[in-house]
């Protein structure tokens, strides 16, 4: 039985020197996947002319009109056919491809986009007449006069119309303004000194601007947290936490949200490198790495990060889109980023995000009003009185009291010693109890010392439902959750304490032989020492082999081979496992589950205070190990608007 194989036939292939033409349109496929793709190629080109300004708009999602105009250096009428030439760019000398500053230096942008759509430029450069030339679909038009003040305006049409079959594969309007909205997003996060402005154009709808962004003011980090309160939102800004790092001449800025400041999608993480906006999976990898202990599976943390580092240490030319790069040390920015945010996540203490305490105002709310109408406003006038003087307070105080009544005598009910890891035994605590169920709320009646209120968690006043302590501060009030913030502190305690005496090893009685490829086995071996460290040992074995011989003791009983598998895939993909340690981590997260106060637990009021100050103390405790919340804090104010009191 004969195959027909299309490829091959009787006569040998007779080999072609492509067009200018079709070799541009084969570049512009690998360059320009859709309107945004042509926006970041046009908007790098006025970034690297040194441009303050740049206005972007388009029209239809960019399909018929993509307009960027800048006051950048422009360029003289002998420049711009050049420009529309293949491989011509005033970046680099093509001396030297691994040192480069710019965002382009392949000189493919302009003469792809020149292929597959209407490119009209028209520049002017300081001291020179303004000019323009216009190309469709490959073919160059002259160079002709123009009126323009400075800079350059590149202007495209009717994208893709020389190859109708890209037009089937754009997607709707709306979702490709989107993607040029991103784009734009994402360069003005890397150039917080440039302005930037988005505009949408379409014919017959109003001109609407999406964004601007003005240039921001102040040295870089401060420059930079504006920009980014500005494209991210406020709640980010509030939120984040900076993050300045250097490890052997790399250098990690930017800002990093809380733990609890998370999502439920990886929507808000902005990865640069050498301030070109990238996707590239082993950053992503670290970021989730470094957040692994703080949050649960479905949540995604929120970051911007900048890593800086001389351009001979990064390749930018492995990927047509420079969507990717590749570090020559990259454990070392792996390890940098991994090291740096778990450092400046520490150091925020306690600390928890905004978002926690509007959700929980939020949640006191009426969650539905009636519709507000001239009658009948959709809030009721509140007639607020002057407050009145400190005595007229006691005096009205007094008169409200209740007659006291002693209650009846009741045999007191002793509640058992359970002693807590570092907090005082609970003794007997002697109430009188009714028949009927205890009540969900106690009171400490004696005052705990004036300077707690000036504490940042305050001093603690009440334990509702046997489960909430309810702390007073200097400006609201604070709700704790007595056993997420207790398992926090039980679970920091453990991993200082194996980080202090290492991680235990069991030996296997015989060792376990994992048959694996050459590739494999070369893979793991290279990072035995790593995992030594975790209490994996494991050894060359012969041929392809790799013997097991120690395995964590605090994961028991397991299965080596597979443990060893999982830590290849992590391996493969992201190039560093964070396997051993999250599963010891898992293991410790439970002990200190079951270690730490139990809700239903009833507590003195000097343990409610320890425990206060212990998360005042301790870093990331103010979330639990699965990062949620373990405090919620009210401003006095807040509480205030509740009740109608502004």
């Amino acid at each position: 039985m004969t195959l027909d194989t299309p490829n091959i036939g009787p006569k040998r292939p007779v080999i072609r020197q492509l067009d200018d033409a079709a070799a541009n349109r084969i570049a512009a496929g690998e360059v320009v996947e859709r309107p945004s793709s042509a926006v970041k190629e046009l908007v790098e080109n006025a970034i690297d002319a040194g441009a303050t300004r740049v206005d972007v708009a388009y029209a239809d999602g960019g399909k018929t009109l993509v307009r960027i105009t800048d006051n950048g250096c422009g360029m003289t009428a002998e420049d711009l056919p050049l420009a529309l030439s293949r491989h011509a760019t005033s970046k680099i000398d093509g001396s030297d491809l691994l040192n480069i500053h710019t965002f382009g230096f392949r000189g493919e942008a302009l003469p792809s986009l020149g292929s597959v759509g209407r490119l009209t430029i028209t520049s002017r450069a300081e001291g020179y007449d303004a000019a323009t030339i216009t190309v469709n679909g490959g073919q160059i038009g002259a160079v002709k006069p123009a009126a323009l003040n400075r800079g350059t305006v590149v202007e495209l049409r009717d994208l893709f119309y020389a190859t109708p079959a890209r037009l089937k594969f754009m997607r709707t309007d709306r979702a490709e303004a989107q993607a040029i909205s991103d784009v734009m997003k994402r360069l003005a996060m890397a150039e917080p000194k440039i302005s930037f402005t988005l505009r949408d154009i379409s014919e017959g709808r109003r001109e609407r601007e999406i964004f601007r962004f003005d240039a921001e003011q102040g040295e870089m980090f401060d420059a930079l947290g504006m920009r980014l309160a500005r494209v991210i939102g406020r709640e980010f800004a509030d939120n984040a936490i900076r993050i300045d790092a250097e490890r052997e001449g790399i250098r990690l800025t930017g800002y990093a949200a809380l733990p609890t400041y998370s999502r439920g999608a990886a929507v808000e993480q902005y990865l640069f490198v050498n301030n070109r906006p990238v996707r590239d999976k082993m950053l992503i990898g670290a970021l989730r790495a470094a957040y692994m202990d703080f949050l649960s599976r479905e949540r995604h943390p929120a970051a911007a990060l900048f890593v800086s580092c001389d351009p001979e240490r990064v390749d930018v030319n492995v990927h047509p889109a420079k969507a990717e790069v590749r570090f020559r040390e990259s454990q070392v920015v792996r390890g940098l980023i991994v090291s740096g945010l778990r450092a400046a996540l520490g150091g925020a203490g306690h600390r928890a995000s905004t978002t926690v305490a509007d959700a929980t105002l939020a949640a006191f709310r009426p969650e539905a009003m009636p519709e507000a109408s001239p009658q009948q406003p959709s809030f009721a006038r509140v007639y607020q009185m002057d407050r009145p003087s400190m005595g007229a307070t006691r005096a009205a105080y007094a008169a409200q009291a209740p007659d006291f009544q002693p209650a009846p005598a009741y045999p007191a009910r002793a509640y058992p010693s359970q002693p807590q890891d570092g907090f005082a035994e609970t003794t007997a605590f002697h109430e009188a109890q009714p028949s009927y169920d205890s009540p969900s709320a106690r009171f400490e009646t004696a005052p705990a010392p004036a300077d707690l209120t000036a504490r940042p968690l305050g001093a603690a006043r009440a334990q509702l439902h046997e489960n909430y302590i309810v702390a007073q501060t200097e400006r609201g009030m604070v709700i704790v959750d007595q056993h997420a913030a207790h398992e926090r502190l039980v679970y920091e305690r453990l991993k200082r304490q194996m980080a202090e005496n290492g991680v235990p090893a069991q030996a296997l009685l015989i060792p376990e032989i994992v048959e694996l490829s050459a590739g494999d086995a070369a893979l793991l071996l290279e990072h035995a020492e790593v995992l030594a460290k975790l209490g994996l040992s494991i050894e060359e074995f012969g041929g392809h082999a790799i013997a097991v011989r120690e395995t964590p003791a605090i994961l028991g009983e397991i299965n080596a081979e597979n443990l060893l598998r999982d830590v290849l895939d992590e391996l493969s993909d992201l190039g560093d496992s964070q396997l051993v340690q999250a599963k010891i981590e898992a293991v410790l997260s439970r002990m200190a589950c079951h270690g730490s106060i139990r809700s239903g637990r009833q507590m003195r009021a000097e343990e409610m205070n320890a425990l206060l100050r212990e998360m005042e103390a301790t870093p990331h405790s103010g979330q639990c190990n699965h990062g949620r919340p373990t405090y919620v804090e009210l401003k006095l104010s807040d509480i205030e608007r509740l009740f109608g009191r502004t």
